[in-house]
């Protein structure tokens, strides 16, 4: 099994800031709040749409990928209206 911390090239932390200091420049002076919420409830939607994708819609599949139970899954799915 590959780890996500083998991918040296990858730099996650990059990409995320880049993406919310230009999502804050956007914002042009108006305020927000629970911008922490906000951004983890985008991540995990489209993580979980992504491994989806990835795994032609096989729930257990997708679980094992992100490391969760299907019933977790099933629950974040709903949550996000996937």
């Amino acid at each position: 099994m590959v780890e996500p911390e083998n991918f040296k090239n990858l730099n996650l932390q990059m990409y995320t800031r880049k993406t919310v200091k230009q999502y804050l420049l956007n914002l042009k002076g108006h305020k927000v709040k629970n911008l922490h919420g906000f951004i983890v409830g985008e991540i995990e939607k489209g993580v979980i749409l992504e491994v989806l994708d990835f795994t032609n819609g096989n729930l257990t599949q997708t679980a094992e990928i992100l490391g969760m139970t299907r019933t977790t899954l099933r629950n974040k799915s709903r949550k996000h209206k996937i």
